[in-house]
Order: structure tokens, then C-alpha cells, then sequence
């Protein structure tokens, strides 16, 4: 864990994001307050991330697929 006094982290706010990725960043104030900087993690995800088939079809197979049913339309 990193730890910056008040200061540092406004001088340096892009690092201390940048570290926030993948450790727990300390900040503290004068004051005694200390505050702790982590990124979040994403949970959303786009329906269309999905992942990818294994498969022994060819691009002309998949073509060929493709041109088939659009001459049954």
C-alpha cells in the first residue's frame, strides 16, 4: 500500500489513479484524516461479451452458410 500526504496526491492525482488499479492508496491530511483510494471493479459487462467457439469451419464454409440462406429468403 501506498501512502501520500494531501499534497502529493493533488500534485500527483494521475499516479496515485493509476496505482489505485491495482494496490489501496493512502491519503492523509494534516488533520490526522486518513482516506483510502481503490478502483472498482467493473460488473457490467455488454451482452455481446461472449466468449469466443472453437470450431473446425472454415471462412468459405462460413460463406457459403451465409449465401445459402439468403437464396431461401
Amino acid at each position: 500500500m501506498k501512502i501520500f500526504t494531501y499534497s502529493e496526491a493533488r500534485q500527483n492525482l494521475s499516479t496515485l489513479l493509476i496505482l489505485a488499479q491495482e494496490e489501496e492508496v493512502e491519503i492523509r491530511r494534516k488533520d490526522g484524516a486518513v482516506f483510502s483510494l481503490r478502483s472498482k471493479q467493473s460488473t457490467a459487462k455488454s451482452p455481446f461479451d461472449v466468449p469466443g467457439v472453437n470450431t473446425s469451419a472454415t471462412t468459405k464454409d462460413i460463406l457459403d452458410a451465409v449465401s445459402e440462406a439468403r437464396q431461401h429468403d
